[in-house]
């Protein structure tokens, strides 16, 4: 790509950002619309508009989102939405401040460098010529303006640590507030349990939990429910759901068949065979009534089994004081490691009931088994790939699948197919990766969903920064310059000092090119658009299918926060090198953060709040991101046989004392609750039994489960009723 086409192609990725913008502000007016433009909103029971002043102006939704507070964002979509959004300040401030001193400096001491590059020299492969020169590249070998770019690299990292150690503090001030708050928070009063040691002959889990428990803790400990195995009950429950929504939906369409020509309208049908597509037609309205009257015996039947006899090593233990069970939380509870470990409990919602029972060996084991698979996938990701291609050929399927040979034979299809196949394989594969990573994620026996998705986030980070940001510009270095190094061996180093910018431009257009079309469709939500008036046309009958159809779900932090930390990487690493990729890192996240601000304030609903624990793991990368940088550099000016290059080497060990100091500055507040926090006052007493109630798995808790109910009861004896801070 030369670099008119990198300006047209950057030009019409602005104007399909505009197109997108002014379709956003066409279709979000239009009242069948709004469940895909203000869910946020009409989730929460207010008007779409409300507190909207409505105009025709395509720009509102940007001063809206620019007056909204921090407060804003923590009403609408909680106290994680809001750490994000100090994410990508953070990562805008780094750039900005970053550029207000690289690009006035940098920019004029490269363009008026005497340093002469020769066409088989450029840095670009002859095709930014002009962008050449305002690159590093253009310094010649041991020059003294090599001087200017030292002092721009410490600029850059003392510019980090400072909006880092703020955004730090910030948030933890964030998370210190919203966890002081006045409002009942059901998991505060509870603490999770696993490594529960087998109990006395004669004695039940539960019992041995209330002896453990009250002898620590007697004036507080309310009471623990043992954690069971569900999977049966799940299964019973998860078909009895189904049905009823069918029953719904049949009830749906035999009303909607009634009318003046067919007063008693048509019962509607179904198959009674394998999945209802084969078998004996039958009346669906009777066979679905019949099917729930089955299934809720069994699942009864079921629930007492599980409650009596598939109880588990894992139990969530509840107090009626909220300082008590923040100290439980954090607490060493027996003098070995793998017997009654205690940690503070999340969200009901969030619990991963299946991994609660594995034991401290597995979890240590399946951990190992899980980074080693993590580290194939990383580094041998290819390996896959390149199976899924060789099996992908047209051969091979004609051997695999000869029912398609026919097919196959015809020359257009075996043209398509033999141009396209090995890159579909290597989109679906690239699709599917986050969803294998938060499978393994969930391998390890990791407890909550939150978590899981944090440890997802950060396989998928290191994947991204070591696949395209580091594989490309190592590509780009030795497989593009192979001759050059193969005639004189000893030109390796001039060979990466000229491809470093070069991969520079590379990565430049990718950041500018990434922004524009992927925030216009984030913004004017096209897509989730199209399929919701498709399944309201032809698929959704009743009122729960409607909404299931524009569920808007969450941010996705699991995919979206290693993104914006590639991206952030990519500039970050080149800001002192190709000072003009600070300019596209603003646009990504200024960009993004207006967007984003909409779509928080608007359309997104979290799924869970972990009151900002995924901060240290954003910090963490961003700590990665620029010891990476720095590393980046010493090795850059070593390659332009800079002789002071040492200079460099006190950045990445202030790097490490940086990070050494906010983590035990910090850390620890994210991990557990301080106990400051913990005896703030309540505004009101806390229904304990609800508080208990709430962690009842929902295949236990169904409204026919009475005898349940009270089962659970007598398997929880209550101690005190009384309920304090």
């Amino acid at each position: 790509m030369d670099f008119s086409s990198f300006l047209t192609s950057l030009g019409t990725s602005f104007v399909i950002f505009l197109v997108l913008m002014f379709l956003f502000a066409w279709l979000s007016r239009r009242p069948s619309n709004h469940v895909i433009y203000y869910p946020n909103r009409i989730m929460r029971g207010m008007d779409p508009y409300e507190g909207i002043r409505l105009t025709r102006n395509p720009f509102t939704w940007i001063k809206e989102a620019v007056s909204s507070t921090e407060a804003d964002v923590i009403k609408h979509s909680g106290v994680d939405a809001a750490v994000y959004f100090v994410f990508l300040s953070t990562a805008l401030g780094i750039l900005v401040f970053s550029g207000i001193l690289l690009l006035p400096v940098l920019l004029p001491i490269a363009y008026t460098a005497k340093n002469k590059i020769d066409a088989n020299e450029t840095t670009s492969e002859g095709t930014f010529n002009e962008l050449d020169k305002l690159s590093m590249g253009h310094i010649a070998q041991k020059s003294d303006w090599l001087w200017a770019f030292v002092a721009a690299t410490y600029w850059v990292s003392f510019v980090t640590y400072y909006i880092l150690w703020r955004s730090y503090r910030h948030v933890s001030n964030m998370r210190a507030e919203a966890l002081m708050s006045p409002e009942v928070k059901n998991e505060q009063f509870a603490v999770l349990v696993r490594d529960i040691p087998a109990p006395e002959k004669g004695q039940s889990i539960n019992e041995q939990l209330e002896s453990y428990f009250k002898a620590i803790y007697p004036d507080t400990y309310y009471k623990a429910m043992v954690i069971t195995n569900n999977k049966v009950a799940n299964k019973i429950y998860a078909e009895l759901d189904g049905y009823r929504k069918k029953l719904a939906r049949a009830e749906v369409i035999y009303a909607e068949s009634k009318g003046t020509a067919n007063p008693e309208g048509t019962r509607p049908t179904t198959r009674a065979g394998f999945m209802e597509l084969i078998g004996k037609k039958v009346d669906a309205l009777e066979y679905y009534d019949k099917k729930i009257r089955e299934l809720v015996p069994k699942l009864e039947s079921e629930q007492k089994i599980a409650l009596k006899d598939k109880q588990q090593s894992a139990a969530v233990v509840f107090f009626n004081n909220r300082v008590t069970a923040a100290a439980a939380g954090q607490c060493l509870h027996d003098t070995m490691l793998d017997k009654w470990t205690v940690m503070d409990a999340p969200e009901a919602c969030q619990l991963l009931w299946t991994n609660l029972s594995k034991n401290f060996y597995e979890r240590l084991i399946r951990q190992y088994v899980v980074y080693f698979i993590v580290f194939l996938t990383i580094f041998f990701y290819m390996i896959p790939i390149g199976l899924i291609s060789a099996l992908t050929t047209l051969a091979n399927l004609e051997k695999l699948v000869p029912f398609l040979k026919p097919v196959l034979e015809q020359s257009m299809i075996r043209t398509i197919l033999g141009a396209y196949l090995p890159q579909i394989a290597l989109i679906i594969f690239l699709a599917l990766l986050p969803s294998f990573l938060l499978f393994l994620s969930k391998a390890e026996g990791i407890p909550s969903q939150s978590h899981a998705e944090r440890a997802a986030s950060g396989k998928y980070y290191y994947f991204s920064v070591l696949n395209i940001f580091i594989g490309v510009t190592v590509g780009h270095t030795l497989f593009d310059s192979f001759k050059a190094i193969e005639d004189n061996p000893n030109s390796v180093f001039d060979v990466l000092a000229a491809s470093l910018p070069g991969s520079a431009t590379f990565f430049l257009t990718f950041v500018a090119l990434k922004f524009f079309v992927g925030y216009g469709l984030e913004l004017s939500r096209i897509v989730p658009l199209i399929i919701f008036h498709l399944k309201k046309k032809y698929l959704c009958k009743t009122e729960d299918e409607l909404k299931e159809a524009w569920a808007p779900g969450d941010l996705n932090y699991g995919t979206r926060f290693p993104d914006d930390m590639l991206v952030l990487t990519i500039v970050l690493c080149y800001s002192v090198i190709a000072p003009v990729i600070l300019l596209f890192g603003v646009l990504y996240f200024g960009l993004g953060w207006l967007v984003l601000r909409n779509q928080v304030l608007k359309v997104y609903v979290p799924s869970y709040q972990t009151y900002g624990r995924m901060w240290p793991h954003m910090y963490n990368r961003v700590a990665v991101s620029l010891l990476l940088y720095q590393a980046t550099m010493v090795g850059y000016f070593g390659a332009k046989e800079f002789i002071y290059t040492p200079v460099l080497i006190p950045l990445p060990i202030l790097s490490l004392l940086f990070i050494y100091f906010c983590t035990m500055k910090y850390y620890r507040f994210f991990q557990s609750t301080a106990l400051d926090v913990a005896c703030r006052e309540l505004k009101e007493t806390p229904n304990m039994e609800g508080v208990f109630r709430s962690y009842v798995a929902c295949s236990l808790s169904t409204e026919k489960t009475a005898e349940v109910v009270q089962f659970v009861d007598d398997l929880a004896h209550v101690t005190r009723p009384g309920s304090a801070v």
